[in-house]
């Protein structure tokens, strides 16, 4: 079984950056994909950022061009930096993997919260 647990998150103003971690309880070399979902208050859980074991990436529309997601498979780790943050940006953040060659998220950490506030 993979245990995920995220850090980083906080609050921060609009405009301002911060970047998210996750670290895997085994080695991620095995794991195809890994990414980040967020989830607001009465909102569906929804994908942001995904990045596979060949380096990948896919982004939610609405983040393209501001976060960035990457992985460290020497340390096991994921990461999601984000900049240019906006009130919208605020929700939970879910760190999530799939197993070997999966297409399907079947792994989650506990979630981290960030707040775009003033």
């Amino acid at each position: 079984q993979v245990q995920l647990v995220e850090f980083g998150g906080g609050l921060v103003q609009p405009g301002g950056s911060l970047t998210l971690s996750c670290g895997a309880s085994i080695s991620i070399r095995s794991i195809n994909l890994l990414g980040w979902y967020r989830q607001a208050p009465g909102k569906q859980r929804e994908l942001v950022a995904g990045v596979s074991i060949g380096g990948t990436t896919n982004y939610a529309d609405s983040v393209e061009g501001r976060f960035t997601v990457s992985r460290d498979n020497a340390k096991s780790m994921v990461y999601l930096q984000m900049n240019s943050l906006r009130p919208e940006d605020t929700a939970v953040y879910f760190c999530a993997a799939t197993d070997r060659w999966g297409l399907k998220y079947k792994y989650w950490g506990q979630g981290t919260q960030v707040t775009v506030s003033s």
